[in-house]
């Protein structure tokens, strides 16, 4: 008979298996380790885009190649993205601009901003990145002893990680805390501009930030609500914004599957109201296109594109304003939007508006 040595220490494991998820499709954004790798899953990406979908954890740059063939990047050139992102835009401008060119890179999130910064480290070209909105362009042309910049160039739309990061609150998909910040050094969140505004300030957000047609009655339903029990959750936003509308989820459903590319989402402008609030959105671009031309090198081109039209008319009537003033000698005289197939790759760029504008020689 064999005999064992109780006392024989077994040899230890590190490894630690990630926890089960139920059912067969990982349906939580922590669940989908997968999508959060998808360099080492390349199949599961190719899956994805097919249907329309973006791989969590990433992010699929809008109007490529738009972007590139109006501002031009060449060798040598020195570019600031002012929300690098995921540096999708980025990789194509370090393309073109090689060993010899600059990248400045800025963005309000830091937690991004340094995922991005490994991601983009391998390049060789060279890159600095700066934790800052807008405004920090002119700083950090001082700090690297520039001139100016050849290209300007803002997206200012939110990433994709972000918007699928429960944890953000940003998306009214996603169950979690109404905190909205993209900054994390913000000391507001979504839930304490809700539970503070008045009934009136709210129902201006709403209005001035997304077009919102029902403001009014989603502001005065909001303070009822809140005084009854704060609103602090995602679904406690999206079940009053239904209510409002005289919508149930099944009957959103239905309407959904009617339309070509799927129905606006009812809470969709409420929620992009609060988050522009909250990150004071609009101040960050007025300020962004009233230092960008004297940030420019002459000759120098900048493209931004927007999401919504309180953004777009902005751009819209600083570029105007500036070709009629003599500080740009050119400019797009209409907005750029993605073609049909873009937007049935990528959903969530429909909304997508890309304008430019030269400075003057």
């Amino acid at each position: 008979m064999d005999t064992f040595d109780n006392n024989v220490e077994k040899p230890s494991s590190n490894h630690h298996r990630r926890p089960r998820y139920s059912g067969t499709h990982p349906k939580s954004f922590q669940q989908k380790y997968k999508e959060h790798n998808i360099g080492a899953h390349p199949e599961l990406r190719t899956h994805l885009r097919a249907k329309g979908k973006t791989p969590a954890g990433s992010h699929i740059p809008v109007l490529i190649e738009e972007v590139i063939g109006c501002l031009k990047p060449k060798a040598g050139q020195t570019i600031a993205d002012c929300t690098v992102g995921y540096g999708g835009h980025s990789l194509e401008f370090i393309k073109r601009i090689g060993p010899t060119g600059k990248l400045i890179a800025f963005d309000v999130d830091g937690a991004e901003l340094e995922r991005t910064r490994q991601r983009l480290s391998k390049e060789k070209v060279s890159i600095s990145f700066y934790h800052s909105n807008f405004a920090g362009i002119a700083n950090a042309m001082s700090k690297e002893k520039l001139e100016g910049y050849d290209i300007i160039f803002a997206d200012l739309g939110v990433s994709s990680m972000q918007i699928d990061n429960p944890a953000r609150g940003i998306s009214y998909k996603n169950e979690g805390p109404l905190d909205m910040r993209m900054d994390e050094r913000l000391k507001q969140t979504g839930a304490d501009l809700l539970n503070s505004l008045s009934e009136e300030e709210l129902a201006k957000t709403l209005w001035e930030l997304s077009d919102e047609p029902d403001y009014k009655e989603i502001a005065h339903l909001i303070v009822i609500q809140r005084a009854v029990q704060p609103i602090t959750q995602v679904s406690q936003l999206v079940r009053l914004v239904f209510a409002v509308k005289g919508l149930t989820i099944n009957s959103w459903k239905k309407q959904q599957r009617s339309s070509k590319f799927g129905s606006l989402h009812p809470a969709a402008r409420t929620f992009q109201a609060l988050r522009i609030l909250v990150n004071d959105e609009l101040s960050c671009l007025k300020e962004l296109l009233r230092i960008a031309p004297y940030c420019l090198r002459p000759g120098g081109r900048i493209g931004i594109i927007s999401f919504h039209s309180g953004e777009d008319r902005l751009v819209k009537q600083s570029f105007r304003d500036g070709v009629e003033n003599g500080i740009y000698q050119s400019a797009s005289q209409n907005a750029i939007v993605p073609r049909t197939k873009e937007i049935m790759s990528n959903p969530r760029c429909a909304s997508a508006k890309f304008r430019w504008a030269i400075k003057g020689v």
